[in-house]
């Protein structure tokens, strides 16, 4: 299946289905010689793996991370690293009532379509159970990038039309949502709550500030730093769009308001989310990205099956009623291989 890797001098490749034996991920261009462990990886697993709270998914996957190569007496080699993470709790059961049918918001049209062929048992490759491996690879890049000092921290903004009144990062970690503002939190899990005991469910949007990323990362004109962002965001299947800096609001501004003036002290404003002409301009990356509610609800819909006859279906199994929460650290994880690629890219233009 072509379109499962990502980067370019930091290569990943994905691979795995939500209800098969196991997924992982194989990155190629690891800088040698950087001290890893299978507990640098497993720390960013547990922020994703489902379970967590009641806002999540009740499915029990411990995400147990593997190295299978790539290692050698505590540090990288320079070879391919290879991560695996067994499935441990499959039930392509709660499938088998729907495997004809095609599911609202979901890929199941789209895939069949593409390949003649689909994995019904929890959409396959099409499942957001795919971003364990993306989480997996992100916290290298992650270790990668903390060397070179730079820092990152993604949380949910806005749930349900709730949205932050503050942002307090000492918090995210704190409350079930990841929400940046503790008294927003509440009533996010109140919406999600309530949506879930009628079937239904939510979206909302989770921002991303990045610092001590150096002026001069980004290769113009179609490498450019936030269209590679951009377009590790939308590979996330739950995401719908991105906005930089100010982002749009900026169509309804004037050029005097927008354009980030400078002093000698650096930048007077960054409406540009720390991004110009593609290329960092020293300043705090900022971009946010709206996520979409989670298609399988358990609420009655309209669709068609396979033989293109109308039928009504009500998705069983187990889902979260919001994928902002554990969307967070996978928007992390994008965020820090685009990065890592970038620095390695930057190094290799100045050498």
């Amino acid at each position: 299946m072509a379109g499962s890797s990502f980067g370019t001098m930091l290569r990943i490749t994905t691979f795995g289905e939500s209800h098969g034996e196991a997924i992982g991920v194989i990155l190629d261009g690891v800088t040698p010689g950087v001290e890893l462990s299978e507990a640098d990886i497993q720390t960013q697993m547990d922020r994703r793996k489902p379970g967590q709270s009641t806002v999540t998914t009740p499915r029990k996957e411990y995400d147990i991370v593997r190295i299978l190569s790539g290692l050698f007496e505590g540090k990288t080699t320079g070879a391919p690293l290879f991560l695996m993470l067994d499935n441990k709790e499959m039930n392509p059961s709660d499938y088998e009532t729907i495997r004809e049918l095609y599911r609202p918001g979901h890929a199941d049209y789209t895939y069949e379509r593409k390949y003649g062929i689909r994995d019904y048992r929890g959409s396959g490759r099409a499942s957001g159970r795919e971003t364990a491996a993306r989480v997996a690879a992100g916290a290298v890049a992650r270790k990668l990038l903390a060397s070179r000092g730079v820092e990152l921290t993604a949380y949910t903004k806005e749930i349900g039309g709730i949205a932050c009144k503050r942002f307090v990062e000492s918090e995210i970690e704190r409350n079930p949502v990841r929400a940046c503002d503790p008294e927003a939190a509440k009533s996010m899990v109140n919406v999600i709550d309530r949506l879930a005991r009628e079937g239904d469910s939510c979206g909302g949007i989770v921002e991303c500030r990045i610092r001590g990323v150096m002026p001069g990362l980004g290769d113009p004109v179609f490498d450019k730093l936030d269209a590679d962002l951009a377009k590790a965001m939308l590979s996330i299947g739950a995401v719908k769009g991105i906005e930089f800096g100010a982002g749009f609001d900026s169509a309804g501004m004037r050029g005097s308001e927008h354009n980030d003036g400078m002093n000698r002290f650096g930048f007077a404003s960054n409406n540009a989310g720390g991004i110009v002409g593609g290329i960092s301009t020293g300043q705090e990356i900022v971009f946010r990205v709206a996520v979409k509610p989670t298609s399988s609800i358990s609420r009655p819909q309209q669709t068609l099956d396979s033989s293109g006859r109308e039928r009504t279906i009500s998705t069983k199994g187990r889902h979260d009623p919001c994928i902002c929460p554990r969307i967070v650290p996978v928007v992390e994880a994008m965020a820090c291989l685009v990065l890592e690629d970038h620095f390695k890219r930057q190094a290799a233009l100045r050498s």
